[in-house]
């Protein structure tokens, strides 16, 4: 066989694996922006309550840390700064997932990507932060502990429950997940396992790492447990996908192509977000 025949040969998964290659940087790219709308939303409420009720602190890219003696807290302040934020992220992804079900699935686009990895932030931001803040003892652990005040081992089992919600959450949005896909390549059922590793596995695992990095010195062990806890959410959802035999996708849909829109978009988030946060911003 002459080199050019295998050249040609060859062509076909050079391009399947090119669509692959592509379909992973997007879905990596819509989950750092929907991680910073989420965490944008999330930080806000937060401050603006904190303004509310006359606390100070600081702000950093990572967090926000309080600068108060425990005697200047007040039982309604604890909860409400520490529950503004898992509870608007939660309200948001809803909308994100209603918008996506109701009327973006059916369309073309990484829109819609962005969408459903919204709706798996807010979850993570309301259940996943529960469990990863119960490690440290932190954030959205205050809240169950100063409503309930019954002990460390109602809070631990509630944030069990947290756990087993964002298990159970992840299984049934494998079909949602598997329409926000475009290419009929990237969506054949053959193709399925690589189709989980990279618009789930790669995007969860390169995205946390380039968030990470991208506000270094500043992360924290609570900021990287959240990232972590993403991948209970993400993990059955994998599993769901690869039992699916769903393979249909919009009609005429779009060329596989890099979305340098929102490229450009992530970029400057990370890079914004960082230049206003750092060095961090005192209020109160």
């Amino acid at each position: 066989m002459s080199p050019e025949n295998t050249q040609l040969g060859n062509e076909p998964a050079k391009v399947e694996q090119n669509k692959f290659l592509i379909a992973a940087v997007n879905s990596t790219v819509a989950y750092v922006v929907s991680y910073y709308v989420m965490t944008a939303v999330h930080q806000i409420a937060k401050v603006a309550l904190s303004h509310r009720f006359q606390l100070r602190g600081t702000w950093d890219p990572s967090r926000i840390v309080y600068t108060m003696a425990d005697a200047e807290w007040w039982r309604l302040a604890i909860i409400a700064v520490n529950g503004i934020g898992p509870a608007v992220c939660l309200l948001l992804g809803f909308i994100a997932f209603q918008i996506y079900w109701r009327r973006a699935r059916a369309k073309r686009g990484i829109f819609k990507m962005v969408l459903i990895w919204m709706a798996f932030q807010g979850c993570n931001a309301f259940f996943g932060a529960l469990l990863a803040d119960t490690f440290t003892q932190s954030g959205f652990w205050y809240v169950p502990s100063w409503v309930f005040e019954l002990g460390n081992v109602v809070n631990v089992l509630l944030a069990l429950g947290a756990g087993i919600t964002q298990i159970a959450l992840g299984y049934f949005a494998a079909i949602p997940f598997l329409q926000a896909h475009d290419s009929k390549t990237v969506m054949r059922y053959q193709n399925r396992q690589r189709m989980v590793i990279s618009t789930l596995v790669i995007p969860w695992a390169v995205g946390s790492v380039l968030i990470m990095l991208a506000k270094a010195p500043y992360t924290t062990i609570q900021e990287v447990l959240r990232l972590m806890m993403m991948g209970l959410l993400i993990t059955p959802t994998a599993l769901g996908c690869m039992n699916e035999l769903f393979e249909s996708t919009v009609r005429k849909p779009q060329p596989t192509n890099f979305s340098w829109g929102y490229i450009i978009l992530a970029v400057l988030m990370a890079a914004l977000w960082y230049m206003f946060l750092s060095p961090p911003v005192h209020f109160g």
